[in-house]
């Protein structure tokens, strides 16, 4: 799952870049993944595991900004 989180985050932001009007919708499906994959790799105890999933959260926390 983290990898869609990394592949979605960047491509938010150039879709932002191209100024496309579908960017609410983006960030929405961007905040499902991120928050999705962060949850995932809280579940384990891993320091790989808990870094991913501050980071996928942290994404899922700015994606959550461009919604509004």
């Amino acid at each position: 799952m983290d990898r869609e989180c990394a592949d979605i985050f960047p491509f938010l932001a150039q879709a932002m870049g191209r100024g496309t009007p579908f960017i609410s919708e983006l960030a929405e499906v961007c905040v499902k993944i991120c928050e999705s994959c962060g949850n995932e790799c809280k579940k384990y105890d891993h320091e790989h595991c808990q870094k991913c999933a501050e980071a996928c959260l942290g994404y899922a926390e700015e994606c959550r900004k461009k919604v509004a």
